[in-house]
């Protein structure tokens, strides 16, 4: 089953959310609510997908890709190479 995808301006939502999470899974393990820390468990790790996919996108689309298109430099080698024999 795919996901939809998560938009970057929803990070920081995603991050205020992830953190309350925890903020009540603590709550709940110091008030023994052992069904409650469950369900917050699996909410928070939900969260966390979201934000690493997040990230990850944000990370593939800052780096460079490599076309196979030379660069100035190795034009400028090949040049030299042909002309002089």
């Amino acid at each position: 089953m795919s996901r939809p995808n998560v938009s970057p301006t929803e990070r920081p939502r995603l991050i205020e959310i992830r953190d309350n999470l925890a903020e009540r899974i603590a709550e709940a393990e110091r008030e023994g609510w052992l069904g409650e820390v469950e369900g917050l468990s699996t909410s928070l790790a939900a969260a966390g997908e979201k934000i690493a996919q997040l990230d990850a996108r944000q990370e593939r689309k800052d780096s460079a890709v490599f076309l196979g298109v030379p660069t100035f430099d190795q034009l400028v080698a090949r040049t030299i190479e042909a002309t002089n024999p």
